[in-house]
């Protein structure tokens, strides 16, 4: 087994989209390269309703797949083609925008106030840009969670992790998408294909990722041990960016931690990318602005409806 080196520690960027909607960016709109197949991440936590509730208006999306996890809060959707929907705590959409949707995304706190989540978007290679628009919605009772003898726990929405797959199926960049929990103190090492492209996503608690590259200036623990590997630590709001690799190792700190552990298989295709909608060339990305300005971008279904 070869242990992940750590590329690079990435802490968010506080952001605003939609009609006024505050949240953090943890990537996107830069590195597509390092983090191929996947686009950008938002983590949309915000206890202030004021800073949430003018939501995510009709937009288009074309030649991307939207991943939408709700830990608090609901979000209310819509789109072009009449789907109506409510994602409430835990659950799950996966959206393939293919061919091109217009949509809305209006969110809600829960009783205390909270709006808790993320929005992961996935590129989808060439041959697919222009398949059809769907949906996967999946209630938070059908992803299956695991608890090992440790207490560690495994929230698994898509791919395969401790003998048991999500239920997220059939889509283009074959992710995997966990939500882990280490309680505090314990040790974890977890399998990556060597293949993929992986980072993780810490959001609550805190620990040390631990790196078997060389020692860098941001060694943080095991200073006195040269030849020991260098250990990161990370906190809410850090994402870790790993190299190649067939594990990672994680050390909760005294409170646990809790990440997103997502990785993909590279697309290495060109990207051509302005806002809403991601293609391989300047030319289909001019043409795909155009169809939206003459009303010709929805290939299927209706307009959206008020």
């Amino acid at each position: 087994m070869s242990l992940r080196p750590i590329r690079q520690v990435i802490q968010t960027k506080p952001t605003v989209e939609g009609a006024g909607v505050k949240l953090q960016r943890a990537f996107g709109f830069g590195k597509t390269k390092e983090f191929d197949p996947f686009l950008l991440l938002d983590d949309f936590r915000n206890e202030n309703p004021e800073d949430y509730l003018a939501g995510f208006p009709w937009h288009p999306h074309r030649g991307i797949e939207t991943i939408t996890y709700v830990l608090a809060g609901s979000v209310e959707h819509g789109d072009s083609l009449g789907n109506r929907g409510k994602m409430t705590a835990g659950d799950v959409q996966w959206m393939t925008a293919g061919s091109g949707i217009l949509h809305q995304e209006m969110p809600k706190g829960d009783p205390q106030g909270r709006m808790h989540g993320f929005q992961l978007w996935a590129n989808l290679p060439a041959e697919l840009k222009m398949t059809d628009p769907r949906y996967q919605d999946i209630p938070s009772a059908a992803i299956p969670e695991i608890t090992e003898d440790d207490g560690t726990r495994a929230r698994i929405i898509c791919g395969e992790f401790w003998g048991r797959r999500g239920p997220v199926e059939g889509v283009a960049a074959d992710p995997n998408y966990f939500d882990i929990s280490v309680p505090p103190g314990k040790k974890k090492r977890l399998k990556v294909e060597t293949t993929r492209n992986a980072f993780a996503y810490v959001f609550a608690g805190a620990g040390t990722f631990r790196d078997s590259s060389d020692p860098q200036a941001v060694l943080t623990e095991q200073v006195h041990k040269p030849d020991a590997g260098a250990v990161y630590d990370a906190r809410n709001h850090s994402l870790i960016l790993f190299d190649r690799g067939d594990e990672v190792a994680v050390e909760a700190g005294p409170e646990g931690i809790r990440f997103l552990l997502v990785s993909g298989k590279p697309l290495r295709e060109p990207v051509a990318w302005y806002g809403p909608i991601v293609m391989n060339t300047e030319d289909q990305l001019r043409q795909a602005y155009d169809e939206l300005n003459d009303g010709t971008f929805i290939k299927h279904g209706s307009e959206p409806r008020a």
